[in-house]
């Protein structure tokens, strides 16, 4: 079943709009006047901005929030990435990614993180409710494509399935650049495992720093460590210092189903967890930030390119073609494992990484 959704659904109490065995889901506004979707199962809930970026605003399950906790308690209704930003998962791209260079003209990860969604709507299984939409975005003799997102919530579940489409309405080929942002609230002592060579070679820290981040003293001396050592993240102790940010350049090694994984252990046993497919995003990019005022762990981005901007990234020959008619997909799953689910997880890492 299929339920359009309209602006005029979301007002600013919160209201009831249909409810499937132990799934719901409402709508309402927050004070800032940005559309809220939640939709509930019986273990945790999600919060979905439908028209700005199909983002996922806050994600909780089995009692713990796993959005990173930054400085805004709720979205503001801008298209300006650092104005709003805090969501647990953001959609950026498609025509520029990253820092922009000094050649570029894109805003910071490009036009689709706060992008204005013309269509939005509900398909309601037996099981899951899938939010989904679409956003068009045109520029004459330049770019037109269609952008198409869908996240899913099952029952049961405490793992959200999402994917982003781009169709290239156009006749000529497209470039292309994406980055699923899905920003985890680290925990002190937590364990990074992951599908990878725990190499330098394989985990790159970025040494250059974007213009929006001013570094503190120490800081070049600790990217430098991890440039020689990057083992020397994989424990999160409270001293590390990932301020203002450490991001790395991962190559990711797939099981025998074609997925790459990626984990933070909690000193409980569970665990915070992002699969995606290297055959879709052949990068991942991870980012830690951890100050008094923001704290955050992608630890999994997948990319299609890294986050130097476009003319850096193009030069490299990192920037995806989508020929005129074609989509190109991407498809991730993220979310919150169980002690048990956790355990299987780490060992089914080791196995790929041994080979």
């Amino acid at each position: 079943m299929r339920i359009d959704l309209h602006a005029s659904m979301f007002v600013e109490k919160e209201r009831s709009l249909c409810q499937v065995g132990e799934l719901s889901v409402s709508t309402f506004r927050f004070d800032s006047g940005v559309a809220g979707l939640r939709v509930r199962n019986a273990r945790g809930e999600i919060v979905m901005l439908p028209y700005q970026g199909q983002q996922i605003w806050r994600a909780s399950f089995d009692g713990r929030e796993l959005t990173m906790r930054s400085m805004f308690d709720q979205p503001k209704e801008t298209r300006v990435y650092l104005e709003t930003y805090g969501g647990f998962m953001i959609h950026c791209g498609i025509t520029g990614l990253g820092a922009p260079g000094p050649e570029d003209n894109h805003p910071l990860h490009g036009e689709l993180p706060n992008a204005p969604f013309q269509s939005a709507w509900l398909e309601i299984g037996g099981d899951s409710v899938t939010v989904a939409g679409s956003y068009q975005h045109t520029v004459a003799f330049s770019t037109n494509y269609r952008a198409t997102v869908e996240t899913t919530l099952t029952a049961g579940s405490a793992l959200i399935d999402v994917s982003v489409s781009a169709e290239n309405l156009k006749r000529t080929p497209m470039d292309l650049m994406y980055l699923g942002h899905a920003n985890f609230k680290p925990v002190d002592n937590g364990e990074l495992h992951y599908t990878a060579d725990y190499t330098a070679k394989s985990v790159r820290v970025r040494r250059s720093i974007p213009s929006h981040v001013t570094p503190k003293p120490g800081y070049p001396e600790f990217l430098a460590e991890l440039a020689e050592d990057p083992t020397g993240h994989h424990l999160l102790s409270p001293g590390l210092a990932f301020d203002p940010e450490v991001v790395f350049e991962i190559d990711m090694t797939s099981d025998a189903d074609g997925f790459s994984h990626a984990l933070q252990k909690h000193p409980d046993g569970t665990a915070d967890y992002v699969r995606c497919r290297p055959d879709q995003a052949p990068l991942c990019t991870r980012w830690i930030c951890r100050t008094p005022d923001q704290d955050g762990l992608g630890i999994a981005f997948p990319s299609t390119s890294g986050v130097e901007g476009y003319t850096a990234e193009k030069a490299k020959g990192r920037v995806e073609t989508v020929e005129g008619g074609d989509t190109w997909r991407i498809d991730m799953r993220l979310g919150l494992l169980t002690a048990i689910e956790t355990a299987e997880a780490v060992a089914m890492i080791d196995k790929v990484r041994k080979g």
